[in-house]
Order: structure tokens, then C-alpha cells, then sequence
């Protein structure tokens, strides 16, 4: 932990920063805040809409980790034996064909704050993967994508956001045509053959009245950019960038990049090498302090530099000091110095003891008695 020991002037805070500043503002005795419900997302349209494009796009807008797609086609039914014989005499297009039931129950799991195991549909046998399925962690914002999850009321109440996606039916044909010969390996004929029995009718029939549940209709599909860009700040305004920030004035968060959830996903790989898990942990590490730097007070310097010419810079208001919390954020000391060249780093223990654990005790090193009761001061742990 980075703490500026003047009480001349507050850290400014930014959403796009990082870094605890303290909680001296918090509530005594704050208990932590019940979890959030998700914010879900219902995406619809017909086959080859360009849905998943849609939800790809709005993820990378958002371009944060708390964002997850769950596709309805995942639910569908395996077919028995028989069925898989007159393969050409199902439809894949009719609600019957989708458990939905298993859908609300995964569903209902993540939204009251439960990882789930989503199935694997293999489209080629038309049959689930027996051993194989996709985990789906807790997350902020779920994006549940189909071509009917609009009709079925029970799964229009899960959806705080219903968006249809409309594209011209005969650029739908040709994308289908497309997908479903290169990546389903079916022939052309069977694609129209399925397409005028089956797909044309479920949509007029299913899917193209419940375009009137939608809160928003987004013409041409991926190609509208506009409206995908309102949809984004939309989720954002309803989320509230980083409720930590409001419970905790003094609390900075690192804007999530993918360079950053590149490095976690690798740390996180049970795989990875022990050196390699050292150097990406301490990338990040690394700028977590440089985050934290410049969230502190700065003021205006003037210097000359090697031509001659005055140059008009900033500098600390104040002193640095480092304290660092035992035992985990003694990690982050060579981080620290790394930065700021000759800073003095102390230590503070802190434990709870009793029976309640509420008694806090703290055991010092290094530090003054007099900078060490400004941090404890600071840091909340005393009126």
C-alpha cells in the first residue's frame, strides 16, 4: 500500500486509475454489500441476424472481464437414435427443440451468484458432448443470445435488456448457406430444403412476433455501429462504473485493458512455470504502483534542461514513504522502488485476536512512532 502522510490536501479519484487509497470514509463496522444481480441482456433474431456479432461487438465495447455470453444454442436437445435416422424430419427451429428448462436453471444459478457448467452442442451429430462442457463464472453483465429466447415468458423475465436484431431475410439465407456448409459440413440443397420446411416458417410463427418484446431493434445487424455504441454506454451507465468507488471514496480501480486480462489469465493457468507466473505477476504488480503514483498530489516545478531552456514540470508535494502491509504486500516492495528511486519502505503486521476477532493489534518496524500513527490514523483503523 502507497500512503501520502500530509492531511493538506485528498487524493483525487478517477475511475480510470487503480490503487487503495485507504478507507478512512468508510462506515464503521460496514458489512460487505450483499451481491449484485447480474444485468441480463436477451438478444434475439433470426438465423444468421448476426446476433453473436452483435454480442461480440457490445463485449468488446464494454471491454471488461465481468461480461459473459451464454448461447441458447448450447440448450439444444440431443436427438435420439430414431430422430437422428430422419435427421431431415426434425426441426431444429420449433421451441420444443431447446431444453429450456436446463436454460432457467443455468440461468437462475448465475443470476443468484453461481459458477455453471454450460453443455457443448455438437452440430455435426446433433447430440451433446457427454464430457465436455463450458464453465461460466459469476459475472456483472450475462448476454443470453438465440433464436427464441423471446418466447418463452419465463425467460423474458430473466432480462433486465431485450434487443432484436433485424437483417433482411435474403442476406440471413446467404449467411446461413455460408456457416452451415463450410462450418456444419451440409450440402446446399439441404440447406434451402431445410430452410423453406422448417426455418422460414418458425420465424414468421415464433420469432418475428416477439420482436415486439424489444426494448431496442438494431437494423442491419453488426454493420450498425451507432446503435451498437449506445447499447454499450447504456449497460455502462446501468452497471455504475465500480461500485467499490462508492462505497469506498478513497478506493482508485485499474481500468481493465486485455493486456491485463491477458496477464491474469496466464498467472491464473495452473500450467504455467514458475518464472513465468514471477514475471507476469510482478508486470502487474508493476503497474498497480504506477497507478497508485499518479494518484498523488503533484506540484508545479520548473526546471533547465541541458539547452538552456526552462521546462515547466511537476513534482511529489510531499515525501514518499512506503508502507507495506504483511505479509502480501511485502511483493510489491521491489515493484516500489523500482519507481521511486531510494524510497524508505516500512512494515505493519495486522491480525485479529479473541474469540470475535474484532480486537485489531498492529506490530511495527522500522517506522517513527509519529508517521506510524498518521498511517494508522489514515488508514481508518482508529477515530
Amino acid at each position: 500500500d502507497l500512503r501520502r502522510l500530509s492531511s493538506s490536501s485528498s487524493l483525487p479519484s478517477s475511475p480510470s486509475s487503480a490503487t487503495c487509497n485507504g478507507a478512512a470514509d468508510a462506515p464503521s463496522g460496514l458489512a460487505s454489500p450483499a451481491p449484485r444481480q447480474p444485468f441480463v441482456i436477451g438478444v434475439c433474431g433470426g438465423t444468421a441476424s448476426g446476433k453473436t456479432t452483435v454480442c461480440d461487438m457490445i463485449i468488446q465495447q464494454l471491454h471488461d472481464h465481468r461480461v459473459v455470453l451464454v448461447n441458447q444454442d448450447s440448450f439444444y436437445r440431443g436427438l435420439t437414435e430414431e430422430e437422428s435416422e430422419h435427421v431431415e424430419e426434425y426441426n431444429f427451429d420449433h421451441p420444443d427443440a431447446f431444453d429450456t428448462d436446463q436454460l432457467l436453471e443455468c440461468m437462475g444459478k448465475l443470476k443468484s451468484g453461481q459458477s455453471v457448467n454450460i453443455p457443448i452442442y455438437d452440430f455435426k451429430n446433433h447430440r451433446r458432448c457427454s464430457e465436455s462442457f463450458r464453465k461460466v463464472n459469476v459475472s456483472d453483465v450475462i448476454i443470453l443470445e438465440g433464436i427464441l429466447v423471446f418466447h418463452d415468458q419465463r425467460v423474458r423475465d430473466l432480462m433486465d435488456m431485450k434487443i432484436f436484431v433485424d437483417t433482411d431475410a435474403d442476406i440471413r439465407l446467404a449467411r446461413r448457406i455460408r456457416r452451415d456448409t463450410v462450418e456444419r459440413g451440409r450440402d446446399v440443397l439441404s440447406v434451402l430444403e431445410q430452410y423453406g420446411r422448417f426455418v422460414k416458417p418458425a420465424f414468421d410463427d415464433f420469432i418475428l412476433p416477439s420482436k415486439k418484446y424489444a426494448d431496442v431493434i438494431i437494423p442491419r445487424g453488426g454493420d450498425n455501429h451507432v446503435a451498437i455504441d449506445l447499447i454499450a454506454q447504456h449497460i455502462r451507465t446501468k452497471l455504475g462504473q465500480h461500485d467499490l468507488c462508492k462505497l469506498y471514496p478513497n478506493v482508485c480501480v485499474v481500468q481493465t485493458t486485455f493486456q491485463i486480462r491477458g496477464m491474469h489469465t496466464l498467472i491464473r493457468d495452473r500450467d504455467i512455470t514458475t518464472p513465468d507466473f514471477v514475471f507476469y505477476s510482478d508486470r502487474l504488480i508493476r503497474l498497480v504502483v504506477e497507478h497508485g503514483l499518479g494518484n498523488l498530489p503533484f506540484t508545479e516545478k520548473q526546471v533547465v534542461t541541458p539547452t538552456g531552456s526552462i521546462y515547466s514540470g511537476v513534482d511529489f508535494c510531499k515525501k514518499l514513504c512506503g508502507v507495506s502491509i504483511v505479509r502480501s504486500g511485502e511483493s510489491m516492495e521491489n515493484a516500489l522502488r523500482a519507481c521511486c528511486k531510494g524510497i524508505k519502505i516500512g512494515k505493519i503486521l495486522i491480525h485479529r485476536v479473541g474469540d470475535n476477532g474484532q480486537q485489531v493489534e498492529c506490530s511495527l518496524n522500522v517506522l517513527p512512532l509519529k508517521m506510524f500513527l498518521k498511517i494508522v490514523h489514515y488508514c481508518g483503523f482508529c477515530e
